[in-house]
């Protein structure tokens, strides 16, 4: 029950953060300040916000049968020379997940509950001149410090947002 409380709090800052932004993004070109929308593997709901032009945060919410993963990151980008609108990023981060009886039944050596750890992201991304898309494709290894401690090599995707 708690964790809802907590997941309805974030969708109301994140349409907050989005209204405030999507007046400073009308004159912004192959540019955006937020966008959002959905990552494919593992996949999640997906919100960037850039804090300087060269700076981003990044959270991702993972919904799927063996629980639930909420991840922050914080991403510096690049501009790819001879290539507007493409940015190169990369960046630290942290998650928590929780993961229900059916993680544990499945993979024995695995405990249910929750999963603390900490993340990296690399990756490339894409906003598509004069339309409010937003593409992006990256890496996102991760390792459990608190749960079951474990490395994660196979994070990331590609993600689609509306960019404002």
């Amino acid at each position: 029950m708690k964790l809802l409380t907590i997941m309805k709090k974030m969708f109301i800052v994140a349409i907050r953060l989005l209204g405030i932004s999507a007046v400073q993004a009308q004159s912004m070109g192959s540019d955006y300040k937020t966008a959002l929308g959905f990552k494919v593997y593992p996949g999640a709901i997906s919100i960037k916000h850039f804090t300087k032009s060269n700076v981003a945060i990044e959270g991702l919410g993972y919904f799927w049968n063996y629980g639930s993963r909420i991840t922050g990151l914080y991403e510096f980008h690049g501009n790819v020379n001879g290539a507007p609108g493409l940015k190169w990023y990369a960046g630290p981060g942290a998650h928590i997940g929780f993961w229900n009886d059916k993680w544990k039944n499945e993979y024995s050596n695995r405990d249910n509950g929750v999963a603390i750890g900490i993340d990296g992201v690399l990756g490339l991304d894409y906003k598509i001149k004069g339309a409010p898309i937003n593409l992006s494709i990256d890496w996102q290894p991760s390792f459990n410090l608190i749960g079951y401690n474990y490395f994660e090599g196979g994070w990331g995707g590609l993600a689609m947002r509306y960019a404002f």
